[in-house]
């Protein structure tokens, strides 16, 4: 499914409101449990191709 540009534009504009309204705390925390949390086994060892193939596999379905 394809966005528009103006949907696109959209999207952002509120990603980033969402952000900056957010407190300095709250992402601190946000931040420490990325960190906490281990990557997938297959992006670790193998980088982004097995992401790419199952994206491109749902894709052709």
């Amino acid at each position: 499914m394809l966005m528009s540009f103006d949907d696109y534009v959209k999207y952002l504009t509120q990603q980033i409101t969402a952000y900056l309204d957010t407190p300095a705390e709250e992402k601190r925390k946000q931040r420490l449990k990325n960190k906490q949390e281990p990557p997938l086994y297959s992006n670790r060892w193998l980088g982004v191709l097995p992401f790419a193939f199952k994206v491109s596999r749902k894709n052709t379905n």
